[in-house]
């Protein structure tokens, strides 16, 4: 056994190339990345999300060693793996009788929590490093709004706008074009025969990673996977392709149709780079300045809302749920300002509903543990919802099924921006809707057995009768809201008896819903 100095922890999102601490070769130093039940079992994951994370760590791996670093990689089935993180490191500490522990500083709580824990109490010297990954630190967003009760995201936005001089003029503090936002223009339904280009494939043969979970056992999974047509990208070069391609071919529509849904096209002109940046694999400041370069080269192909709403969900939203997520917790994921209870329907876990835009969107989230952000937003999180499930469960489930998913970034999103359960700490209202947007937005409902247009009856889109609902039975709440007044004034100008059957009607729902 050849002794260390450093031990240095990698973290299954921490597989960034370009991090310093890869700049020069240290035989001193080793580095070590571990596949461990802690990761595996906090939640129930997707099996793509479990392989894909294990595949990057792999190869990451690889691509260290192949520079000349010392690498301690330990697999699920290692028989020295003590299957914690905090655990692991005690015995690589004491493996290679090291002085001095590093890591970088960790993007979910419990993981911070436990590190923390372990640095407290262990002999050996600890130092935390940053990620060298976001734009913003962790309490920046906090800093910004001391003494505030929300977060305004507008306000975060231009403040990183300003900081990093992104779309900005030469004078640093006026916006290219003179706005700020172009969100309005960004929400056009995907007209017919308009299809999105092929994207580039990274399939490869996972079977291996497969064959381990099942070697190993116990390892709870959702979702399906063909080992041998796996297709994410799992390294710094095949998310730079990525990257260039949604640049060239997807973000000149990207802006018009960021909010459509369409059955034939699970991804229309989305990146689908959120995996590839939460593993750090790609950084967000290359990815803003790859847009606008692309921008700036061809400025009559790519339209300017189409760049901003990009360079918005990055420099924005991204870093601005991470804000919250550190200004909040612990605490935020125990909100539940609607007090809900309901438990998610078990159709779910396996897609096997009536309802067309629900069973597309599960069933697509099953298959390729991906939906873009209104599949999320207005389609799963908006049902579950007006359906009063408990917070709890909807987290779990999006924690769980999606590729991308890492706390941080989840909670926030799901919680606060889809379940309204912060009380409106990321939202200014509830998002939630009848059938009448779905309906304007994709093409579910034209072939869906539910009538969009009917609030009660059989044949009754189920989201029209609890969107209601809804409404009524948290008008204590909300009905001061300026931002869904109209919703109450129509509700309230509806006749005695017709509001009483569609309350019914969604009392039936509620009661029967695994039969929807």
């Amino acid at each position: 056994m050849e002794k260390a100095t450093t031990l240095r922890l990698v973290l299954g999102d921490q597989l960034n190339e370009r991090h310093s601490w890869f700049s020069k070769v240290d035989n001193s130093v080793v580095y070590t990345l571990m596949e461990t039940r802690s990761e595996t079992d906090y939640v129930r994951h997707h099996v793509q999300k479990v392989v894909g994370f294990f595949g990057a760590m792999r190869l990451f791996a690889e691509y260290l060693r192949s520079k000349g670093h010392r690498v301690h990689y330990l697999t699920l089935d290692a028989p020295d793996n003590r299957q914690t993180l905090a655990d692991n490191c005690r015995m690589l500490a004491e493996h290679y009788a090291v002085a001095r522990f590093e890591y970088q500083e960790p993007d979910e709580y419990r993981v911070d929590q436990a590190l923390r824990a372990l640095s407290a109490e262990w002999p050996v010297e600890t130092r935390c490093v940053s990620s060298e990954h976001f734009l913003s630190e962790r309490d920046e967003l906090r800093r910004l709004f001391s003494g505030k009760r929300t977060y305004l995201m507008e306000r975060f936005y231009r403040a990183m706008r300003e900081k990093w001089g992104v779309l900005m003029e030469a004078d640093g503090r006026t916006p290219l074009t003179g706005r700020w936002n172009y969100d309005a223009e960004n929400r056009k339904r995907l007209p017919a025969g308009v299809r999105a280009p092929a994207a580039p494939s990274f399939e490869r043969d996972v079977s291996d990673l497969t064959a381990l979970l099942q070697r190993v056992g116990g390892v709870r999974t959702i979702g399906h996977i063909r080992p041998a047509r796996f297709d994410w990208p799992l390294t710094r070069v095949e998310s730079l392709q990525l990257l260039e391609h949604f640049v060239r071919e997807r973000l000149p529509f990207f802006g018009d149709y960021q909010d459509a849904m369409a059955q034939a096209d699970d991804v229309l002109f989305h990146s689908r780079l959120s995996f590839s940046l939460n593993l750090k694999m790609i950084s967000p400041l290359e990815v803003i300045q790859r847009a606008v370069a692309a921008w700036q080269e061809r400025p009559q192909h790519i339209p300017f809302p189409a760049l901003e709403g990009f360079v918005r969900q990055i420099l924005g939203w991204r870093e601005y749920v991470r804000g919250v997520y550190w200004a909040e917790m612990p605490r935020y994921r125990t909100l539940n300002f609607f007090e809900h209870t309901a438990p998610l329907p078990q159709w779910y876990w396996t897609g096997q509903t009536q309802m067309n835009c629900l069973r597309h969107a599960v069933g697509q989230s099953l298959e390729r543990a991906y939906a873009h952000h209104i599949q999320r937003l207005m389609v799963t999180g908006n049902f579950a919802l007006l359906l009063g499930v408990h917070p709890d469960e909807v987290d779990a489930w999006y924690l769980g099924i999606y590729q991308d998913a890492l706390e941080w970034v989840e909670l926030p999103n799901t919680r606060g921006m889809s379940q309204f359960a912060d009380g409106g700490i990321v939202g200014t209202k509830p998002y939630v809707s009848s059938a009448n947007y779905l309906q304007r937005m994709s093409d579910y409902c034209a072939s869906c057995p539910y009538d969009p247009k009917q609030r009660y009856g059989p044949r009754a889109c189920p989201f029209n009768a609890l969107y209601w609902d809804f409404y009524d039975r948290h008008a204590e709440r909300l009905r001061g809201n300026p931002r869904i007044g109209m919703a109450y004034q129509l509700w309230d100008r509806m006749e005695g008896r017709e509001r009483q059957r569609i309350l019914e009607h969604a009392q039936r729902i509620k009661e029967h819903v695994s039969d929807y």
